[in-house]
């Protein structure tokens, strides 16, 4: 199958998001479509699947114009798109999801359930998820839901998959599993759109690139003719020195420490510390325990034993607001479901941990509070026309950085980041590393859990490893490696990487 989109404008009232795309997929070929949050990935994408009408411009496929009326119609010729913010419907099991709307029934109408567990089943092999068919998507790790995703996509039989971000909640492991995949796909004359902002990926599996930059085609070119540092800056519009600032904070006196918290059958015996000015990375497996760590340390989630310990005080921490009052601030992972309020404004979110500072006997200044807003706006470029543009409205990395802006706002003594930069692109990610860098410059210890090796290795001044709910080692920043971690990762001991 064939597709060619050409001159392709789509706007959403004023706001003018394609202005003239060209973009040319060919069968099996994996075409990389990269750009900056807000470029028109996605919208490009929502556009052929017949989510978005177009405005102007035409859409070939296998040399005839089509145009889709919905997605579901785009399925049913072939063509399946993965979306960055995944479709869960969390009170179903794993098996309600994977066959949602295409369920296997006899000629009486029953369902077919030993025949989709068996599919179910060879999909999930393939993929190398071992998820139990009868457990609760919403109980699953977002890791988890994204294979899901991944394995409902591929059971369509398409031929042509669109993947946004399939990577960002994966470990190594289901990373380099989904390539063997796409690998397999591509020899049976599968196209996949790879939209990605992990340049390694895109250099790993690519065949060709597409970047837009601002609504438009910037150019298009075969992956061994192009460089890293040429498509950042075609993305960006400039140059882009060192992918990672340097780390030059003053690392103080201790201000978190956590004493040997436990919660049965999730994570065991976990002690820690971290210092004003200092970055602790957590870095470990899907399912290892990290997210979960956190989410008791801030009180979303209850521990059995443990204490907390905060400017060398006993806190008790059993509610988030308590974390809040305290000074620790949370970014989760989930920022959809967990981090913001979709159809709330900008502004609304932003202002959610800190309301209370804006009113006096009950009335709020509202000057005061846009103007912090604005402030917060500017300081993390979220792409915006306006502080009261609905967040649901934003890419998923101006997303990102509305929930980070958040919990900057309260002013942290701590600041919990789960998977900061997950689906965030390459100029973004590096704007999130500054602010870190300028949070411990004035004293913030930073948490910082990430799947991402090379923003472990490049962020963090220490590194604790997590595996199977316990910590399995610590490494100083100097000598830590991939391999390293990979190896406390998988339950190495660390006199074995010491060698």
């Amino acid at each position: 199958m064939k597709i060619s989109m050409e001159n392709i404008y789509k706007a959403f009232g004023t706001n003018q998001v394609l202005t003239g795309v060209d973009f040319e997929l060919v069968a099996g070929e994996v075409h990389a479509l990269m750009g900056e949050n807000g470029a028109g990935k996605s919208t490009l994408m929502n556009v052929l699947t017949g989510l978005h009408s177009l405005d102007k411009g035409s859409i070939t496929i296998d040399g005839k114009e089509t145009y889709f009326a919905s997605p579901k119609e785009a399925e049913k010729a072939g063509i399946t798109f993965i979306h960055q913010e995944l479709n869960i419907w969390p009170e179903m099991t794993v098996l309600d999801n994977l066959f949602i709307g295409k369920e296997l029934k006899s000629t009486f109408g029953l369902l077919k359930t030993k025949e989709m567990k068996t599919l179910a089943k060879e999909q999930f092999d393939k993929l190398a998820v071992s998820i139990p068919l009868d457990k609760e998507a919403g109980a699953c790790s977002v890791g988890e839901q994204q294979m899901i995703e991944i394995a409902k996509a591929l059971m369509t039989d398409a031929k042509i998959i669109i993947m946004d971000e399939p990577t960002a909640a994966l470990t190594e492991r289901e990373i380099e599993k989904l390539f063997q995949v796409i690998a397999s796909l591509k020899k049976d004359g599968v196209s996949i759109v790879y939209i990605s902002h992990r340049m390694e990926e895109i250099f790993a599996i690519c065949d060709r690139i597409t970047v837009m930059r601002d609504g438009k085609t910037v150019d298009t070119k075969a992956i061994p003719e192009t460089s890293f540092d040429e498509v950042v800056k075609k993305m960006v519009g400039r140059e882009l020195t060192d992918r990672f600032p340097a780390r030059d904070s003053k690392i103080g006196e201790t201000v978190l420490e956590v004493k040997g918290i436990s919660k049965a059958g999730v994570f065991q015996d976990v002690s820690f510390s971290v210092r004003s000015g200092e970055i602790v990375g957590f870095s470990g497996l899907m399912g290892a325990g990290r997210t979960e760590i956190m989410r008791a340390i801030f009180g979303l989630d209850k521990m059995d034993i443990g204490e907390i310990w905060l400017n060398g005080e006993r806190v008790v921490i059993k509610k988030p607001e308590q974390a809040v009052r305290l000074g620790i601030g949370f970014i989760t992972e989930d920022r959809k479901d967990e981090g913001l309020i979709l159809d709330f404004s900008i502004k609304e979110n932003m202002v959610l941990p800190t309301l209370y500072s804006f009113a006096h006997k009950g009335i709020i200044n509202e000057k005061s509070e846009l103007d912090f807003v604005n402030m917060l706006i500017k300081r993390l470029t979220v792409k915006t026309q306006s502080a009261q543009t609905r967040v649901g409205n934003l890419s998923g990395g101006n997303q990102q950085k509305v929930v980070i802006a958040k919990w900057v706002g309260i002013g942290p003594k701590v600041l919990i980041l789960d998977e900061p930069t997950r689906g965030v692109d390459v100029g973004a990610k590096r704007e999130i590393y500054q602010l870190m860098n300028e949070l411990t410059s004035r004293g913030v210890a930073i948490i910082m859990v990430s799947s991402e090796l090379p923003e472990v290795l490049g962020m963090s001044d220490r590194i604790l490893v997590v595996h199977e709910g316990k910590i399995s080692g610590e490494l100083a920043r100097a000598e830590a490696t991939q391999e390293k971690i990979m190896t406390l990762a998988t339950g190495g001991l660390e006199h074995e990487i010491s060698e």
